[in-house]
């Protein structure tokens, strides 16, 4: 059976990405695992070379251990809380197989672990910090995308319907591997597909357009496909504004850009300036 893990960490995203993996599990007929991760504690060192006995400092030492222990019991019951909470949304969206898995450790590690039953990732924009860096990316995006090849759907802070896909094409081996994923998957089945090359107009830019338009329609899609002047950050995301697309799907990675260890620049602003979930392939 498809298996969808959904990371939830109690930030204002969190109901998004409950909605965005229920509205998956939905198409895809899939049993959705919400997973939450709480942070390795990292306590800071103290200074006990101040002028206090030894028995001072056992107390101290004692009572930071104490408030240690009580903290990690508080984040134990808001994490169960919050799976909770999620689980009856997604249930309640029309989920039938739910479960909840809370962990202790890093995320990346525990969806390393998990990628091999994972055919989707759902993971939140930003986390819990969201207020404060509207204008970045949350910490865990990064290094998920670039570690994980499992398709990777990122949440918006809000859930909509999700009617119209636009497919940011590039003809490189990740908006490839894209466009098969969407001629085959049942992910897709009743949307309407739009297929966008951002660049000029060149023969062998149509010819690999027409390409993918060729294996869309062979999964059944009924493809508008054009080129759009510009660079591709500006010219998809006002395609997106245009058009009223509800998903953006594209690759991690562009055509000519060096593999590295980090996402590529167009990637991160799209990311960034898109106020749609983005479904990412590597």
């Amino acid at each position: 059976m498809t298996t969808i893990v959904a990371c939830i960490d109690g930030s204002i995203y969190s109901q998004s990405v409950a909605d965005h993996a229920a509205w998956a599990g939905r198409q895809l007929q899939a049993s959705v695992e919400l997973l939450q991760v709480l942070g390795r504690r990292e306590v800071s060192p103290v200074d006990l070379s101040g002028a206090i006995t030894a028995d001072m400092q056992e107390s101290l030492l004692a009572e930071l251990a104490s408030l240690d222990a009580e903290r990690a019991k508080l984040l134990q019951k808001r994490g169960r809380m919050v799976l909770e909470e999620a689980r009856r949304r997604v249930a309640e969206a029309g989920v039938a197989d739910v479960s909840v898995s809370l962990r202790n450790g890093d995320l990346l590690e525990t969806l390393a672990e998990r990628e091999a039953v994972a055919d989707l990732v759902v993971i939140g924009k930003r986390g819990e910090a969201a207020d404060f860096a509207k204008l970045h990316l949350g910490s865990n995006i990064e290094r998920v995308v670039r570690s994980l090849h499992r398709p990777i759907l990122i949440a918006s802070r809000a859930f909509r319907p999700i009617s119209r896909v636009l497919i940011a094409f590039d003809g490189g081996t990740s908006a490839l591997k894209a466009v098969d994923h969407v001629s085959r998957s049942s992910l897709f089945a009743g949307l309407t597909v739009c297929l966008v090359t951002a660049g000029r107009e060149e023969a062998a830019t149509r010819q690999r357009l027409e390409k993918a338009v060729t294996q869309l329609e062979g999964g059944g899609f009924d493809v508008a496909a054009t080129i759009e002047p510009g660079s591709a950050d500006k010219a998809i995301a006002a395609v997106v504004e245009r058009d009223g697309i509800d998903l953006l799907v594209m690759g991690a990675y562009g055509h000519s850009r060096v593999r590295s260890l980090i996402i590529g620049s167009t990637t991160t602003e799209m990311i960034r300036a898109c106020r749609i979930p983005v479904l990412l392939f590597r």
